[in-house]
């Protein structure tokens, strides 16, 4: 306890220059990436396996955790990286955690408790409190809020570690009891940040969510690379049905980074939404590889239809466009723009639905809602977070 008093982490210069994400974070994130996966592999093989509802549940679970682990890492290091190395042996602390946590994912242990995950989480959670008290003892303003922060993450960890232990994840309380844990952590900044609010750096953070996509994006490119190997030879249809997916992937890169504005303001209200909508975002990019994926069981398993493997492609591009509308095209100057992505989004679900050529009707809804924004709403090189 000693230790942690002494401990101090003071707040870095909200308007510092030049802020972008370190080599630390970059490895942070690569460890987030075997958590992205493990779920996305989940999906797909829960899929191919007719449990679609139960996949779905599961997959919400596994990303949320994945996603929040790596939203509470990243707030805080936009805000207290020191660069010390107090602060460095922390970060590789919860990188562990969040390797054991995706080992607990990838082991889907069905009705035993996810020891694994459990473990994990605990390490990434406990190391997220020794910082919040550092920043505790650095931060004089914002200590207020650094000690709710610390308290409401363990209280937090009680309720995981009693609901891990106690119910099983065939249960049918599981899924309601894990929805309202889920709303218990999204509260707490809410609550942490009440008359006293965190240091964190606009560019950073955006920086940030950027690299987050890209991790998304890369599980699409993964997918796309087993479509294209999985036959012993060269294969005309898996080659288009992996044309079709780059260009799905290339254009869903392409609205994401267009450039335009995102995150306008530090209102409370409007940094909530950009982040928790960012999360939907990110696990739809998920959920499209795993869908990617769940085409090569067209050609494999013929308990798979062509029309499942499209729902599982439509469904998250959908929910991706309608979540990038939310968190940035809502609030958009140009008023015409405010209402294309939502559009694009009822095309590609009618298109799942309806058409018979599912895949291509949508890779060309999303490449021509790409040459849209382009042509029509040209943003200025010096906006938005896009690093060249």
């Amino acid at each position: 306890m000693s230790a942690i008093a002494v401990f101090s982490l003071a707040p870095r210069d909200r308007d510092e220059a030049n802020r972008s994400s370190t080599s630390l974070e970059l490895m942070f994130d690569l460890a987030t990436v075997v958590a992205v996966a493990a779920a996305a592999h989940g999906l797909t093989k829960d899929i191919e396996a007719g449990e679609l509802a139960p996949g779905i549940v599961r997959f919400a679970c596994s990303f949320f955790m994945a996603w929040l682990a790596w939203a509470n890492y990243t707030w805080f290091a936009s805000g207290y990286d020191n660069k010390s190395a107090a602060f460095r042996v922390l970060t590789m602390v919860i990188m562990f955690g969040s390797l054991t946590l995706a080992g607990g994912i990838r082991s889907g242990l069905g009705d035993q408790p996810h020891w694994l995950v459990l473990i994990g989480f605990s390490i990434m959670r406990l190391g997220m409190i020794v910082l919040w008290l550092g920043a505790a003892n650095g931060d004089r303003h914002a200590r207020p809020a650094a000690l709710r922060y610390a308290a409401g993450i363990g209280a937090m960890q009680v309720y995981w570690n009693t609901l891990i232990i106690t119910v099983s994840p065939e249960a049918p309380l599981y899924f309601p009891l894990f929805a309202l844990g889920a709303a218990g952590e999204l509260a707490v900044p809410l609550l942490a940040e009440r008359g006293a609010a965190i240091n964190w750096h606009h560019g950073h953070i955006i920086d940030r969510y950027n690299s987050f996509n890209i991790i998304v994006l890369g599980e699409c490119f993964a997918a796309i690379a087993l479509i294209i190997s999985d036959p012993a030879t060269p294969e005309l249809r898996h080659f288009w049905w992996a044309t079709l997916c780059a260009i799905i992937a290339f254009s869903l890169w392409g609205l994401y980074f267009d450039r335009n504005e995102q995150l306008l303001s530090r209102k409370a209200r409007t940094v909530l939404t950009w982040a928790y909508g960012h999360c939907l975002l990110f696990a739809a990019g998920a959920a499209t590889a795993a869908g990617f994926a769940v085409f090569l069981s067209v050609a494999e398993n013929t308990t798979v239809s062509q029309e499942l493997a499209a729902l599982a492609v439509g469904i998250p591009i959908a929910v991706y466009l309608s979540a990038l509308w939310l968190v940035r095209d809502r609030a958009s100057k140009h008023g015409s723009m405010h209402w294309l992505l939502l559009a694009v989004a009822a095309l590609v679900l009618a298109s799942t639905v309806f058409a018979s050529h599912a895949l291509e009707v949508n890779a060309t809804l999303l490449a021509v809602a790409v040459t849209i924004r382009r042509r029509l709403y040209p943003a200025s090189p010096r906006e938005g977070g896009e690093r060249d």
